[in-house]
């Protein structure tokens, strides 16, 4: 296996050995290659073989240290065994592992469904569904050859992703997470047990294109493992808060229900609502709390913003605790506001050549914003919290990292008594936090999320 690829390493010259690698594996030569602007290195090439120009997509690492599977070949090798199994996903043409590149079809299609009627959104739904309940049946065993871990009995089923990534929190972990730590107790003394029957998941689920008023193919496999199918329904349900789906979520779980001819198990899949936005914070944390160069820290504090809130939402559903209503905060500038301000102006005067230079720009502005409402509010959140977490453990702190310490060890040895008393302070602490940068570009997100609507009205 692999370990994690320094986003830097796509260079002229790899781009150069993986344009090389595709003109050896198609027999013809690349006329065009658009770099993707996103947070993974991927690409367009159009290549010509035969004077026929035939388009490909090139999809390398993600980089940086924050990948539950890092071996790029792991999900080349998914993709292709459910290609041949006669799932709508693109064909995989080869593997290069220096740089690590997947080159694949490129699918046709866009995720913007604006155009689309009802009925025609109606019939890509029902198409979508009826493939991820078919992706559901298939045998698992093929998947276990190719290197996926088998869960056995129903405590691995449910906790399938969380038993994955656990190596990579414990490695990875930078700071204190009395909220994780929360968490990960109750999940696990809160399986729904009665659930035995495991499949092949996309795990990270939603991801699929239309073109032509029709489905085209479902793409990303990052993620995907053997666990509780309804884990796919949970996670496309968190997606669709950003990234609609085209028909309402509770439409599309009736058309799953249609597919496989069995109900969908609603609280099962509040319970891996909760434990994917769990997941995704600590996939997240360790950089969150100690930055890596490179990394693209604005999406990430985004992230991390976004699914803490997704946690308590879900977390407050499934305990039947309310979250704390917060008194609102008092805005007020920081003893750095004129510097800050500064910072931001001359940001603001830099000319960007290219796209990529001008994502850049944006999230450092994105990070300026963030520090500003920091610099304005940080110290007096903290000082509540420290306040907080001393009148639970009857004892003072210096800083928020020995109280945030103490408090997850706390967690660490509570009983399930303690339940509700440590919600409501966790809801608080989190919740100050999504006070204090809600209002930012980044922090949108985080104030717009929902639980998905899984039961028809």
């Amino acid at each position: 296996m692999s370990g994690p690829v320094p986003l830097n390493d796509y260079d002229d010259a790899a781009v150069g050995r993986i344009t090389g690698y595709v003109e050896h594996l198609t027999g013809g030569k690349v006329v065009g290659l658009e770099r993707l602007i996103r947070w993974r290195p991927s690409w367009f090439a159009n290549v010509e073989v035969d004077g026929v120009v035939r388009r490909l997509h090139l999809r390398g690492n993600r980089g940086g240290d924050v990948s539950i599977f890092p071996d790029l070949k792991r999900e080349a090798d998914v993709i292709d065994l459910l290609h041949r199994q006669g799932l709508p996903v693109p064909e995989i043409h080869g593997y290069l592992a220096d740089p690590p590149c997947i080159v694949m079809e490129a699918i046709a299609g866009t995720r913007d469904f604006s155009t689309l009627d009802d009925a025609t959104r109606i019939a890509i739904g029902r198409d979508y569904m009826h493939a991820v309940a078919a992706m559901h049946r298939l045998p698992i065993e093929p998947f276990v050859a190719a290197g996926l871990h088998q869960p056995d009995g129903a405590e691995a089923i449910a906790l399938a992703g969380l038993d994955a990534y656990m190596p990579h929190y414990r490695r990875t972990k930078s700071r204190p997470e009395p909220l994780l730590a929360f968490v990960i107790g109750w999940l696990r003394r809160n399986v729904p047990d009665y659930r035995t029957q495991a499949s092949f998941i996309q795990f990270d689920s939603g991801q699929y294109l239309v073109d032509q008023g029709a489905m085209t193919k479902l793409y990303d496999f990052e993620f995907s493992m053997i666990g509780d199918p309804l884990v796919d329904i949970a996670t496309m349900g968190m997606r669709d808060s950003f990234e609609p789906l085209g028909a309402p979520l509770a439409e599309l779980v009736g058309y799953y229900e249609e597919a496989t001819g069995e109900p969908v198990d609603h609280d099962a899949v509040l319970f891996h609502v909760l434990q994917f936005s769990l997941l995704g914070t600590m996939q997240f944390t360790g950089t969150v709390g100690a930055p890596k160069a490179g990394d693209p820290h604005s999406v990430y504090l985004m992230f991390d913003l976004a699914l803490r809130r997704s946690i308590l939402l879900a977390l407050s559903a499934l305990s039947g605790v309310a979250l704390p209503d917060l008194p609102p905060l008092v805005e007020r500038q920081g003893d750095n506001a004129p510097l800050m301000a500064k910072i931001a102006d001359t940001l603001a005067g830099l000319a960007m050549a290219d796209e990529g230079a001008q994502m850049q720009k944006r999230q450092v502005a994105e990070l300026v914003e963030w520090a500003e409402r920091a610099d304005a509010h940080g110290a007096d959140m903290v000082a509540r919290n420290i306040a907080d977490v001393t009148a639970l453990l009857d004892r003072p702190f210096q800083d928020w990292n020995a109280a945030a310490t103490a408090l997850e060890a706390y967690v660490n040895a509570a009983g399930p008594d303690e339940d509700a008393a440590l919600i409501t302070l966790l809801g608080t602490i989190e919740g100050r936090q999504l006070q204090l940068f809600g209002p930012t570009a980044l922090g949108v997100a985080a104030s717009n999320v929902v639980l998905p609507v899984t039961r028809r009205a």
